[in-house]
Order: C-alpha cells, then sequence, then structure tokens
C-alpha cells in the first residue's frame, strides 16, 4: 500500500514537473491531474491483474508484444506505398496497431489460459494422441482421510496433484487444536502429504493463490478449480454436491470405493456376524469384511452370534452402501408355508 502512494505521489510530481517545463498556471494543474490519472490507471490494471493467472497474463503480454512486431513488419513492407504523409497513411496505421496488437492479445491470453494442446504422434499408421491429464485438487478430508497416498503408489492417481496455501493453512490449524482427536487428525494429514510429496510417481506442486473475500474453505477450492480448470479429488458429500452444482468436476474417494466393492445382489445368502441391535425394534446390524454396514431384520435375539442372511435389497450412496437383509431361516420358513400352501 504504501509503495503504491509513493507511486502516485511520484507520479504526481512528475506531471507537474512537465507542466512546469509546457508553461505556467493551469498547466502545472493539468500535469498534475493527469499523472494521477496515469498512476491510478496502472494501479487499477495491477489490482486487476492480481485475479488473472500468471499463464494468462504472461499469454497476453507475449501476443501483445507479436502483434507489435507483426505490425512493424507490416508497416515497413507497405513504406514503398505508403511513401507520403496524407490522411489514408495514418488511418492504415493506426489501424495496423490497433488490429495485429489487439489480436495477438486475445490469442496469447487464450493460449496462456487452455494451455499447449497435446502433439499428436502417429505410430504403426495410427494417430495417437497424449491425454490431456488436468491437474487435481485435494481438500482437507481427503487428506486426512489417507487413502489418497494408497491410490498414489498403486499409479492409478495421474497428472499433478495441487495443494492450495489455504489447505496447508487449514491442517496447520487443526494440528495447533485443544482438541486432542482434532490435533492428531490434522498431523496425520501433514503426514500423509509429506508421503505423497516423497513418491516420485506424482508431482506435487503447492500453489499460494487465495481469495481472501471468501472465507469458507470450500467456497475458495471450488473458485481455485474453476480458475485452474481442475478436479477436486474429496470425501466430502457437501463439497461434491456444491462443486457439481457450479460445473466443477469430483473424484469422490468413497465412490471410488464403493464401485470396487464385491457386488452383492438381492437373493444372494451371506454369513454374517450380527454385531449389535439396529435402531429399529428387533433389527441386528452386521459388517461385512470391507466394512459395509448389514442390517437384519428380526436379528436382535442373534446379537453375538453368526448367521446365514438372505440380501432383500442394497442402498448405494455416496456416503456408502447398506446392505438390507432377513434371517435365511425365516426366509426359508416363508417359502416353505407358501409351497404348501
Amino acid at each position: 500500500m504504501a509503495l503504491r502512494a509513493a507511486f502516485v505521489t511520484g507520479s504526481i510530481l512528475v506531471g507537474v514537473l512537465l507542466g512546469m517545463r509546457l508553461g505556467e498556471g493551469t498547466d502545472l494543474l493539468l500535469g498534475g491531474i493527469v499523472g494521477a490519472m496515469v498512476s491510478g490507471g496502472l494501479v487499477w490494471l495491477e489490482q486487476a491483474l492480481r485475479s488473472v493467472p500468471l499463464a494468462v497474463t504472461l499469454g497476453g503480454a507475449i501476443g501483445l508484444a507479436g502483434g507489435v512486431v507483426v505490425a512493424s513488419l507490416v508497416l515497413v513492407a507497405l513504406g514503398q506505398v505508403l511513401h507520403e504523409l496524407s490522411l489514408l497513411t495514418g488511418l492504415v496505421v493506426v489501424g495496423l496497431f490497433l488490429v495485429f496488437p489487439y489480436l495477438g492479445f486475445v490469442v496469447g491470453s487464450r493460449m496462456g489460459k487452455e494451455g499447449v494442446k497435446p502433439v499428436s504422434s502417429v505410430v504403426g499408421g495410427v494417430q495417437l494422441k497424449e491425454p490431456p491429464y488436468k491437474a487435481k485438487l485435494l481438500d482437507t478430508s481427503v487428506i486426512i482421510d489417507g487413502r489418497i497416498a494408497d491410490l498414489c503408489e498403486t499409479g492409478f492417481i495421474e497428472g499433478k496433484l495441487v495443494i492450495p496455501q489455504f489447505i496447508l493453512q487449514e491442517l496447520q490449524h487443526i494440528s495447533d487444536s485443544a482438541d486432542s482427536l482434532k490435533r492428531a487428525r490434522g498431523r496425520r494429514g501433514l503426514d500423509i502429504l509429506n508421503h505423497i510429496q516423497k513418491n516420485v510417481e506424482v508431482e506435487v506442486e503447492i500453489v499460494e493463490d487465495d481469495f481472501p473475500h471468501i472465507k469458507e474453505v470450500d467456497a475458495k477450492l471450488v473458485e481455485l478449480a474453476k480458475r485452474l480448470h481442475a478436479k477436486i479429488i474429496t470425501n466430502d458429500l457437501n463439497l461434491n454436491k456444491v462443486a457439481e452444482l457450479q460445473g466443477v468436476r469430483v473424484l469422490n474417494i468413497n465412490d471410488l470405493s464403493n464401485a470396487l466393492k464385491p457386488v452383492v445382489l438381492p437373493g444372494e445368502t451371506v454369513r454374517v456376524f450380527v454385531l449389535k441391535e439396529g435402531k429399529e425394534a428387533g433389527q441386528g446390524v452386521a459388517y461385512l469384511d470391507d466394512g459395509t454396514m448389514v442390517v437384519v431384520d428380526n436379528a436382535k435375539r442373534c446379537i453375538g452370534k453368526n448367521v446365514d442372511v438372505v440380501v432383500t435389497s442394497v442402498l448405494q450412496t455416496s456416503a456408502g452402501r447398506m446392505i438390507f437383509t432377513r434371517l435365511k431361516e425365516e426366509t426359508d420358513r416363508d417359502e416353505l408355508s407358501f409351497a404348501r400352501g
């Protein structure tokens, strides 16, 4: 802030000095006003560029410079034709230095925003194209969860993993919590990140991009994903829904875990250990080896026992999977009664 104030003050003084050289009186005031306007415009431009990705800024600047060069070359080539100064000559010169720099700026900004397109190659007469692996943002929940480290080691995660600075700050805040459980979760998250960074198969980048006007970390993450055209890796159901509503692709670790679980179909028989009582009257609750909850009707009396159950339905959500069953002995008894009837 002090540097900007000094820049504006210096610009006003330069304008006043130029006014003194050109004349007196109103020229001094005019010079100061011009200096203030020019410096104010530059400060505004600097603030606006802060919200623009660096690649877009550099691409636009290079394109603008290239447009000026092209316009100059065209002007030199037309020098023989435009050897006399006239209104037409002035219009041509102005047109060249408006059109070509503008086109260069637009093309350069777009290249900076979209990046360099993958290069095609031909192998055995078949044209191949390298897949455009996009960056993937990690949120706090998936870092603390820890399964992302195992996925990185298996090689299923490709491309660059991006960790925003505000996510690291949130992990640090959790690690310093007075609550021992939160403190342990935060430190686990930092250990997971350290483990991922040591994995040579995965490229990890920490970015400083932030959005001071946005308070919630999840909202910042969605905004950064839109800016970088990246996907978000999470296991937070609410973040998943909010991101998808705003057009951001989400890779949910829970969805992946559920997709890899063995398929259980209605009518199949499964042997389970009834661990505890369910929420509804008479229900028992068991778990499969992969942690899937199994709800057993009328199994309260079987708590602490291994029983055979028949699957009646399966409920699949992003939060997990639940299997609803009934005791096999009851199913067999009902089938026998139906056959006799």
